[in-house]
């Protein structure tokens, strides 16, 4: 059931994104203070926090409270921080309906309030951006599933996906797929589907306003150097690689865009 504070507009404001690679003990409590909210028991709790962490439950441990309660919240508290988000996708995918909308609900306004940038969806925890970078995905996905370029989709839910991959997201792949995205419509817009990004680009300066030609010339080049042509110790960091996708996305879809009312869609 919605609470008083969400359904009245109160609920409190999203929190600056501070936490990745990370799992608090906040969170850690908190999974299991919803799993009992929701009428769970730690003896039903306890098989499946054992089955994801490949340990036997304590033979020893018979009584619920404190004991069973106690050894659960131990092995949530201790596990490595990767370990509590394959609990709480393992907790989803088990859940009856109603009880997984709810349990996804608690924990993603866990995330947003705590500066978490992961989200439930669909039984995975997957990358989640600040506001502005979550429109843009938003936005650009219906877009190219408005306009039918399928390929285009597929390369943004691997660019998700590798930035969700855990315990070290694959920052390279995302970069590769999120420019992959860009290329594979701007080749349909051109008319020409051999040609790279920045070939497409320099020799059709016109498929979008100056300076955004430059824009797309400039990430193409990034992209050249971080996401395909690595250099030993040149990693992007996080922040880099999401302003990359985001800059993309936001590309891709106005590219989308702009095919469609070429072609009267």
């Amino acid at each position: 059931m919605e609470r008083f504070s969400k359904r009245e507009g109160y609920a409190g404001n999203e929190a600056e994104i501070v936490i990745r690679e990370d799992a608090p003990n906040s969170l850690r409590s908190y999974i299991v203070q919803t799993l009992y909210a929701l009428g769970f028991t730690p003896k039903q709790i306890r098989p499946l926090i054992c089955q994801v962490l490949r340990v036997a439950p304590d033979e020893n441990n018979w009584t619920e409270y404190p004991n069973i309660d106690t050894e659960i919240r131990e092995l949530v508290l201790y596990c490595d921080w990767y370990k509590v988000y394959d609990i709480i996708e393992a907790l989803s995918q088990i859940l009856p309906p109603l009880k997984r909308v709810d349990f996804s609900s608690e924990i993603n306004d866990f995330f947003l309030e705590n500066g978490i940038g992961w989200k439930l969806e669909n039984g995975k925890v997957i990358f989640r951006g600040d506001n502005q970078f979550e429109n843009k995905l938003k936005e650009a996905k219906a877009i190219v599933i408005q306009y039918g370029y399928g390929t285009a989709k597929h390369e943004i839910s691997e660019a998700i996906n590798d930035l969700s991959k855990k315990p070290n997201p694959d920052k390279t792949g995302a970069i590769q797929h999120s420019l992959a995205c860009l290329e594979c419509i701007a080749r349909e817009v051109v008319g020409n589907r051999k040609q790279t990004l920045g070939e497409l680009i320099k020799q059709n300066r016109a498929v979008v306003p100056s300076p955004l030609d430059i824009v797309i010339e400039k990430i193409w080049g990034f992209s050249s150097e971080q996401g395909r042509h690595l250099r030993e110790g040149g990693e992007p960091d996080f922040d880099e690689v999401e302003l990359l996708v985001g800059l993309s996305l936001s590309l891709s879809a106005y590219l989308a865009k702009k095919k469609g009312k070429i072609n009267g869609i």
